[in-house]
């Protein structure tokens, strides 16, 4: 039998940051999603393409994919040193 120690790639912190990053991504889904216009049968295109459905939905979205491959990428700071 060997001595391999078994270590896990992620830690605590990137499972933290992880959450993080779906949460803001979640966050942009909601906000494209959540349409203020109550009545289906009247068209409002200011409500529809405003602000928050055209740019802070997606920069949110990106956002969070960004966060998500930061946690991915993030090393921890005390690695074991690979035994031969």
């Amino acid at each position: 039998m060997s001595d391999y120690k078994h270590h896990f790639l992620f830690h605590k912190k990137n499972f933290v940051i992880v959450l993080i990053g779906l949460a803001v991504m979640l966050l942009g889904f909601f906000a494209m999603m959540l349409a203020p216009n109550t009545d289906p049968t009247v068209y409002n295109e200011k409500e529809l393409y405003g602000f928050r459905t055209t740019v802070l939905a997606p920069v949110l979205v990106l956002l969070g994919l960004v966060i998500q491959v930061v946690a991915i990428m993030m090393k921890p700071k005390n690695l074991p040193e690979k035994e031969v």
